[in-house]
């Protein structure tokens, strides 16, 4: 470490949990953030708005640009976030701490860049407390001791950092509109049959986007809709069961001991949970959860293994489209399903009673012809933003303990044309 680099108590250089919200709160409501929203850096979910009366008594802490905010419940989780540009009605749960730079001691970025640090995860969690609930005290956070460069080496090294975190969550963001460009297409085509009232009125139907359908997509669609038990739908269309199209097959445990180190990613009822060498399914494939967050419907575009708390999608021969039943089941309000149930989790029978349209093979191949190009970007931009994060994971303990020099890292990363 350079000579001009100190050590210091974190409690020295920041202020927790600052702000309170108080009698006089101007919003007749509240965007509130609770930890379960959070994942390792980012928000796993939007903020929820809700009224006052609505609002729990943990929803206390307020926040403003550049706050580090922490969660202190199972530390080992590291559900965090850099807080960029907060909405002014923002608050967040009491089971955070808001970690707020004193100005001229401490970059807003670095200090998050500190706290983001496995080292400093690995502290936390050698402080936390209570078995069933283990959690550290806003005084050991406090108490941390992390490295600490001036001012304009730390502004470089966040500079570097989260040019990372930044092309990441571009990447993020990307991924979530990609999606949401295919989920309008199934919408247009197999909820609202766009294309077939259009039809129907003499007009030319038009893409979601605005751009024209080719003609020969367009003319796989009827121009007359009939009744059926779901109302009208496209004339020589189906309604059948979801048991009629595919299989909820169950997931085989894998505890975490059991697990061998290599590249096929195992999945929860709530998302990825770790790493395997061996794949239970090949991929691409569909998740439902069935424990713990049952109803979740997950995309995972290579082979994986599924755990005892999930299902896994097996099409059937009158459906092979696992882009289709994707958005089919995202939109069949699954954990309604398991919330009436009298034992928790996900009843697979349940979902298999449950009504879809389905169109004829040639309007399948149609949609995953248009799909598939979104969803492959998708998977590209997943990828390399998992480069990213090993290559920010890498660089980031050699940058904030002085080893690896900021002119060493830029030339690096400009190799990288990053």
């Amino acid at each position: 470490m350079a000579g001009d680099w100190r050590i210091v108590r974190l409690g020295d250089v920041v202020t927790i949990n600052p702000d309170a919200i108080g009698p006089d709160w101007p919003f007749p409501h509240i965007k509130y953030v609770d930890i379960s929203s959070v994942g390792e850096g980012l928000m796993l979910e939007p903020p929820k708005l809700m009224s006052l009366a609505e609002a729990p008594s943990r929803a206390k802490r307020l926040v403003r640009k550049g706050d580090t905010v922490l969660s202190t419940v199972r530390p080992n989780r590291r559900s965090m976030f850099f807080v960029s540009n907060p909405d002014p009605d923002l608050v967040v749960s009491t089971g955070f701490a808001v970690l707020r730079p004193k100005p001229g001691l401490i970059d807003p970025r670095y200090l998050y860049a500190c706290v983001f640090d496995k080292a400093f995860t690995e502290y936390l969690v050698s402080r936390e407390k209570g078995a069933a609930y283990p959690a550290v005290l806003p005084e050991d956070i406090a108490d941390a001791r992390i490295n600490l460069p001036p001012l304009p080496e730390q502004r470089a090294i966040a500079h570097i950092l989260g040019t990372l975190d930044d092309k990441i969550e571009l990447n993020r963001r990307m991924s979530e509109t990609l999606e949401a460009m295919a989920r309008a297409i199934f919408k247009a085509w197999f909820v609202d049959f766009e294309p077939v009232r259009a039809k129907c009125r003499g007009a030319r139907p038009c893409a979601p986007t605005g751009w024209q359908w080719p003609q020969h997509v367009l003319d796989l669609f009827p121009d007359r809709l009939v009744d059926s038990e779901l109302g009208e739908i496209p004339e020589g269309w189906e309604v059948v069961t979801l048991g009629q199209l595919m299989e909820l097959a169950y997931g085989r445990a894998l505890k975490e001991d059991d697990r061998k180190q290599g590249r096929v990613p195992v999945y929860g009822s709530n998302g990825q949970v770790g790493w395997h060498n061996e794949a239970l399914v090949d991929g691409p494939g569909i998740i439902v959860g069935r424990k713990g967050n049952p109803g979740i419907v997950t995309w995972v575009p290579t082979d994986f293994w599924a755990i005892d708390t999930t299902f896994y999608v097996v099409p059937k021969q009158k459906c092979r489209s696992l882009y289709f039943l994707f958005f089919a089941l995202s939109g069949q309000s699954l954990p309604s399903l398991a919330a009436d149930s009298a034992v928790p989790g996900l009843n697979r029978n349940f979902v298999y009673s449950n009504l879809q349209v389905i169109p004829p093979l040639a309007v399948l191949n149609a949609f995953d012809e248009a799909v598939k190009v979104l969803f492959d970007r998708r998977y590209l931009n997943e990828r390399e933003s998992r480069t990213l994060a090993a290559l920010r994971d890498a660089l980031l303990p050699k940058l904030i303990s002085g080893e690896l020099r900021v002119k060493d890292a830029e030339r690096f990363l400009e190799e990288k044309e990053l």
